[in-house]
């Protein structure tokens, strides 16, 4: 089991290394990936869950309902806990605790999903549906917290808006929903909900651009990387701890309160369990927001989450 973590892990070190050498052989400009930020986030990511969500049965989408509501509610409970940790303990500011929040409350479905899930249980289509509920319940019900904070702080600074968040939510709303990363996931859900079937071609067509999106956002992590000095600290041990042991027992304390068994509630833990993703990393780049404490989470979680993986793949077996 061991092997089948190294070996779903590699790639993620490998490229975000390959980024990193890039950045520090100044290859690549590590001080400005504004171009590179923008193919990722307004195109290949957009591409890749559009892909995903628009191709996912809404039957199926319904039948991974009770999966869905754990992982949905043990990434809001840790989204809640983390920011508040970070604005009211640590003295973060609104955007570097919403960089920091989406890094450990988001898991990487994307490049570790299928791999784990599928060593696990077996590959199969109920797998990679699993899979693909689970990227669209992150993209569509967790980036969006994300990026209003984000907006919002980014209007004040500008001296666009000096209201309340409320009064505020519509205008930021709007703005996070204008956003490709936000409308092209929901585009897909509403799509497949309403059953409406794309064209092969146009799928065969955006299918090389979502391809390159895993691959592309860890290239420019480590290009962003490579511009830092990440330093251990209190914050990244504690947001560390949070998302690879405290995140995965809430989740599986929701699989208990709803009377969850069998591969249902072991996906839902497995799938929290996973190492921290880099959207928040790149999410804040996009807006000029630095975190050098949520770059230190993604390494030091991905890493770590070779001895914490086996923990909850050795505890879940009996279910």
């Amino acid at each position: 089991m061991t092997y089948v973590i190294v070996h779903a892990l590699a790639p993620i070190f490998v490229i975000m290394l390959l980024g990193f050498f890039a950045g520090k052989a100044k290859m690549v400009d590590n001080k400005n990936v504004s171009l590179l930020n923008i193919f990722v986030m307004d195109f290949a990511l957009p591409a890749a869950l559009f892909s995903a969500t628009v191709q996912t049965p809404w039957a199926g989408i319904v039948k991974q309902s009770p999966m869905s509501v754990v992982l949905v509610l043990a990434m809001w409970i840790t989204y809640a806990a983390i920011y508040f940790l970070a604005t009211k303990v640590f003295k973060k500011s609104p955007q570097d605790a919403a960089v920091l929040t989406l890094t450990v409350a988001l898991p990487n479905y994307a490049a570790l999903g299928l791999p784990i899930l599928g060593s696990v249980l077996g590959e199969g289509s109920a797998t990679s549906l699993s899979v693909a509920v689970s990227i669209a319940c992150g993209s569509v019900l967790m980036t969006p917290f994300c990026l209003m904070i984000l907006e919002r702080e980014k209007a004040r600074a500008a001296g666009e808006a000096v209201g309340s968040t409320l009064a505020m939510l519509p205008v930021l709303m709007w703005r996070s929903l204008k956003k490709p990363i936000v409308w092209g996931p929901l585009l897909g859900v509403i799509l497949s909900a309403i059953g409406i079937r794309m064209p092969d071609l146009l799928l065969s067509a955006i299918k090389p651009l979502g391809m390159s999106a895993t691959a592309a956002a860890l290239f420019l992590t480590g290009v962003i990387l490579s511009a830092r000095k990440l330093k251990i600290n209190t914050v990244v041990c504690v947001a560390t701890v949070t998302k690879l042991l405290i995140q995965p027992f809430i989740a599986w304390g929701i699989v208990l309160a709803l009377g969850l068994t069998g591969p249902v509630a072991i996906t839902a833990i497995l799938m929290i369990a996973l190492s921290a993703g880099f959207f928040g990393v790149v999410f804040g780049n996009r807006f000029g927001v630095q975190s050098p404490d949520a770059e230190a989470v993604l390494l030091l979680s991905s890493v770590l989450s070779i001895l914490s993986l086996p923990l909850f793949i050795s505890l879940t077996s009996g279910m």
